[in-house]
């Protein structure tokens, strides 16, 4: 494709928050940045410049200190403003310090519930909350978990917490006890905060009976608090340590909130990966660094201004949960959404953005896809004129993603494919609204992101696959794993194939455009006959076609070499024939090569996959060759996995 997809238009340019930094910095140090891509270079060129310079543009709350970064050269070692102390509750709530009736949060849950909070409520909400933690006698360090729907007490239980010192810890309340045990059982939190349950595809779903459970077994806990969500009254009788939010916080006066103003890394959020492959690590994220990653992402990339209504559709078990919350820090309303994205007639998402007239419009390449496989037109049923900017995430979106949301949803608007991960609880590449958006691609590295893709000779490469590294340090890298003391674990993780350079695991390229394709988890690409070939490559050309509603693919050692197999699972009624599969292979090596064709295609009911939405290729490759799946509760559909057991197609 020799055009772009989208262009913004000089007045659209101008008026971006990524222009004006990009003039403040250029003012600043004395130099010329002609555009976009000389801000990037500069930005990791001198980065301490560049954090700096982020910090001051956004006006953070808080004291810098002298020194800038400390120990540059070691990754991981390396630290940024080793002097501050600041308080990511501070800056969250510092344009509802003041009160105001203006909304800080909508919410609904699916067509059930509707609620809104203004600036002056949450605020107060959260001096109430930070006054109990403390009464309770928790201190920096304590662990505050949630069991929580994407409602608005979870940011309440955040916020609180951050306020306090405390380290907050969130898992969406579809998991199953095990799994809660498996992350909360490790970080030993002293007050839980959850739902009586919640919606799901318009059914309900009581949340009582696992936290009576699950924390009978966490003997850390002081305190349950329950908000009611189904119920008015939700029963506790079974929980002898539960009380009812509402009513602790009726005990306490609104007001001011006394901040614990704390180190740049002072823990603040526990991160769990997605522990398919073991008990989930620990990933612990830091105030400071998650604060300004998540100002330049959402103020410079995402260019959400003052007044903004921010969306993600997502859960608390998603780091993308955490990093809708930080919208409140660049004085956006956060639109919060708790439930299936098809409730209702379908279209809820949608409506949603229309009613509340959100201007960045967050979700996943999976719901893109299946939008597309539901035949929904929200361009002619929705009006969707304030949505500036349209994010994706969670896998690679595919180049026919991008045709359906610019033919289908809208013409006119910013579409960020972005990347980067619960490790950093951010992105290594994201939009950039200055920018043309080129079909299948992510527009731009992040700024202050040294991104590079290596070659297996470990030589930075464009045009060419290779791994996703980054070969410079930034602010939020974890500041460490649970229960990690000498920090093995973490530098096994990240920087045991390259010393010194962080090393992702995604398969990508950088293109002539400065842009990024991703191609899947290198851990998961397939290698027939020495060839690497990314998982993502196949699914785009497989999900096009109508029968197929989704796949997954693994290799499959066989005969000294590695053959591609295909899943599929197909429309309701459709049955996977000969012609079919040769449909399928036909789609497949017309666009792309002979090396991508699987040897087998076979029909499946069900495609696992975790509790955010991603499908699990390690997890079905290691049950295909009769190899135990570590944890089987980090799944959302664990049962499924069984479909993959001795099949015999793959005996021959």
């Amino acid at each position: 494709m020799n055009e772009p997809l989208w262009r913004p238009s000089p007045a659209a340019i101008a008026e971006s928050n990524m222009t004006r930094f990009r003039a403040h910095v250029a003012r600043d140090w004395s130099t010329e940045l002609p555009d976009t891509d000389a801000l990037w270079r500069w930005s990791v060129e001198e980065i301490e410049r560049f954090w700096l310079s982020l910090w001051r543009f956004c006006d953070v709350v808080g004291e810098p200190g002298n020194v800038i970064m400390r120990d540059r050269d070691r990754m991981p070692g390396a630290q940024f403003f080793p002097e501050a102390r600041l308080n990511f509750a501070e800056n969250m709530l510092r344009f509802s310090k003041d009160g105001g009736e203006g909304d800080a949060i909508v919410f609904w849950g699916e067509d059930k519930v509707k609620r809104r909070v203004s600036h002056a409520e949450l605020h107060d909400c959260v001096s109430r909350l930070a006054q109990h933690l403390r009464a309770l006698g928790l201190k920096p360090g304590d662990r505050v978990a949630g069991f929580v729907p994407n409602a608005p007490e979870a940011v309440i239980g955040t916020l609180a917490a951050a306020a306090i010192g405390c380290i907050w810890s969130s898992c969406s309340p579809d998991f199953g006890v095990q799994g809660v045990l498996d992350r909360f059982g490790q970080i030993e939190p002293k007050v839980l905060i959850t739902a009586d349950g919640y919606w799901y595809g318009g059914k309900q779903f009581d949340s009582l009976a696992r936290v009576a459970e699950f924390s009978a077994k966490l003997p850390s806990l002081r305190e349950i608090l329950v908000f009611p969500y189904l119920s008015d009254k939700p029963d506790l009788s079974n929980l002898p340590k539960g009380k009812l939010l509402p009513d602790v916080l009726a005990g306490y006066p609104g007001g001011a909130i006394q901040y614990e103003r704390v180190p740049f890394n002072h823990p603040l959020y526990i991160m769990y990966s997605s522990g398919t492959t073991g008990v989930p690590k620990c990933i612990v994220h830091g105030q400071g660094g998650t604060l300004l990653q998540h100002l330049k992402e959402h103020r410079l990339h995402g260019d959400v201004r003052p007044h903004d209504r921010v969306f993600y559709f997502t859960t608390c078990g998603w780091m993308m949960w955490n990093w809708l919350v930080s919208g409140l820090a660049s004085d956006a309303t956060l639109l919060l959404y708790d439930g299936s994205p098809f409730a209702a007639r379908g279209n809820i998402l949608y409506d949603y953005a229309e009613a509340e007239r959100c201007t960045l419009f967050g979700t996943s390449a999976k719901y893109i896809d299946a939008c597309a496989k539901q035949g929904l037109d929200p361009i002619r049923t929705n009006d969707l004129s304030t949505v500036r900017m349209i994010t994706s995430t969670g896998s690679p979106l595919a180049p026919e993603g991008f045709d359906w949301v610019y033919e289908h949803v809208k013409k006119d608007v910013c579409l960020s494919s972005i990347s980067g991960g619960t490790d950093i609880i951010s992105c290594f590449m994201l939009g950039n609204p200055t920018g043309p958006v080129w079909r299948g691609e992510i527009q731009m590295r992040g700024l202050g992101m040294k991104v590079e893709v290596w070659n297996d000779e470990g030589k930075p490469v464009t045009g060419e696959k290779g791994e996703l590294v980054c070969a410079a340090p930034f602010p939020s890298m974890p500041v460490g794993f649970w229960n990690d003391p000498d920090g093995r674990k973490y530098r096994a993780a990240y920087f045991e194939i390259y010393p010194n350079i962080w090393r992702h695991g995604d398969y990508v390229e950088l293109t002539e455009h400065g842009g990024i394709i991703v191609y899947g988890r290198s851990d998961a690409v397939l290698n027939p006959g020495g060839v690497r070939i990314g998982t993502a490559e196949i699914y785009r050309q497989v999900e096009q076609l109508p029968e197929v509603v989704e796949s997954i693919v693994i290799g499959q050692d066989w005969e000294n070499d590695v053959r591609v197999v295909l899943f599929v699972r197909l429309r309701e009624g459709i049955a996977l024939d000969d012609a079919l599969k040769d449909k399928i292979k036909k789609q497949i090596r017309q666009n792309t090569t002979p090396r991508h064709v699987p040897a087998k295609v076979i029909q499946v009911a069900d495609i696992p996959r975790t509790k955010s939405g991603k499908i699990v290729e390690l997890a079905v490759r290691d049950v295909v060759h009769g190899r135990p799946v570590k944890n089987k509760e980090a799944l959302a559909n664990p049962e499924a996995l069984a479909l993959y057991e001795g099949i015999v197609e793959l005996q021959s």
